[in-house]
């Protein structure tokens, strides 16, 4: 079992806890998880069962408001099976700008909903002076 990264130190994007389902493929089965936090680079997707460290696999995310889940590649970074909340950190890999750019704006729109526009412009600003 991988350790978790977690702290500030670790993450390169500001997080929102959101719950979005997941439907991915495994070997020939398919899944249908939720998230627990979302950012502009990544995911923790809650699942007794997390794919291996390295992983990549394409997955739907089912978000509010639009009309079909937003497909992306993502990759396994970390994983945690036997930890009291299991998952897998998922590291998004987009196939140019315009997808990066596409979903970046689906996510801050998820925070703003979720946590409000002042602290989302808080925690995004934030993260302008880290980077």
């Amino acid at each position: 079992m991988a350790e978790q990264k977690t702290g500030a130190n670790h993450r390169q994007f500001a997080r929102a806890p959101i719950e979005l389902k997941v439907d991915y493929k495994k070997l020939n089965s398919f899944f249908a998880d939720y998230t627990k936090n979302i950012s502009k680079g990544g995911t923790f997707i809650k699942t007794k069962k997390p794919l291996p460290i390295g992983t990549r696999f394409l997955f739907k995310l089912t978000v509010p408001q639009r009309e079909h889940p937003f497909e992306l590649l993502g990759e396994v970074v970390w994983s945690q099976g036997d930890a009291e909340e299991p998952g897998m950190g998922i590291r998004f890999i987009y196939n140019d700008d315009s997808q990066r750019g596409d979903f970046e704006g689906v996510v801050e729109r998820l925070m703003a909903d979720s946590l409000g526009t002042q602290l989302t412009e808080k925690l995004l600003n934030k993260q302008l002076h880290v980077e």
